[in-house]
């Protein structure tokens, strides 16, 4: 059985997630944080660290960098983590229709991001060694094209495609993105055995609870979850999460976000002045 330890981002409402095998010490960093602080444009790496120091002070070694998918609410702190522990990064292969998608929104014109800055495409029913374990992949598409969930034993790490019970489930209104193909995944998460664990990417602490929570499991979520409990229907679903997903915002660092994370972490090429920028497009997400 393997070990994990979460470690939440308060900034973004992000957990970071390292699974490691007990007897041989290999472990895995799922859905890494690269600090961004969008007022001053500056970058930092204590979330990361935090958790790499936590990895040394075990002595485990990392063996894989593993995104659920290009997320737009915080930037990925998966290249720096794969620069500092030589570890393999990897992300769902559908990773390109998303590039494909938020490439043109950023007007590059040279060192265009693709397939190769990941080490790793990922397919459904793929495996990864864990030691003595392994790292599954279930392709679980809806919030966007490549969302993938990773299993370990029993325990299923789901990016944003489910959240804890009284939350709910991800949006699903990014490119790529579909309500229909999101409850169809999140049925195939549900039919997993309900002792499962189930890991989610977020907590936004609804008003129900005082506490921040990331772990529930199969039979919680089929019981309770407030989107998708046993008995919703997926013609009720999509009625819901469609529109749902027109009264909300874009994500406060979407545009930060994507145009890092399509590059598997990287910041984008310096210009002829030596310097790193991010662009903000003007009045052009919508048509993304």
């Amino acid at each position: 059985m393997a070990n994990v330890k979460a470690f939440f981002d308060a900034v973004t409402n992000t957990v970071t997630y390292l699974v490691w095998d007990p007897a041989t010490r290999a472990a895995a960093i799922i859905d890494p944080v690269l600090d961004f602080d969008p007022n001053a444009g500056r970058l930092g790496t204590a979330s990361a660290d935090a958790v790499l120091a936590h990895a040394v002070m075990n002595n485990l070694r990392v063996d894989w960098i593993l995104d659920t998918h290009a997320h737009a609410d915080h930037l990925s702190g998966a290249d720096y983590l794969r620069q500092r522990t030589g570890a393999k990064l990897g992300i769902g292969a559908h990773i390109t229709k998303v590039q494909k998608a938020f490439v043109p929104l950023f007007g590059v014109t040279h060192d265009t991001p693709d397939a190769k800055v990941f080490d790793l495409l990922l397919n459904e029913g793929d495996t990864l060694p864990l030691g003595r374990l392994e790292i599954g992949v279930l392709h679980t598409p809806g919030h966007t094209p490549a969302c993938v969930t990773y299993l370990v034993g029993d325990m299923a790490f789901v990016g944003d495609t489910l959240f804890m019970p009284d939350y709910g489930t991800a949006r699903a209104d990014f490119p790529g993105g579909d309500a229909a193909t999101l409850f169809r995944s999140i049925r195939r998460i549900l039919a997993l055995p309900p002792e499962t664990h189930i890991f989610v990417g977020h907590d936004y602490l609804p008003q129900s609870r005082d506490t921040f929570r990331w772990e529930t499991t199969v039979a919680e979520e089929r019981a309770r979850n407030v989107h998708v409990h046993d008995g919703v229907t997926e013609e009720d679903f999509v009625e819901m999460r469609e529109a749902r997903d027109k009264t909300l915002a874009a994500p406060r660092l979407i545009l930060a976000s994507l145009q890092v994370n399509i590059r598997a972490g990287a910041l984008p090429p310096a210009e002829a002045d030596g310097q790193v920028y991010l662009k903000l497009p003007v009045n052009r997400l919508g048509a993304a």
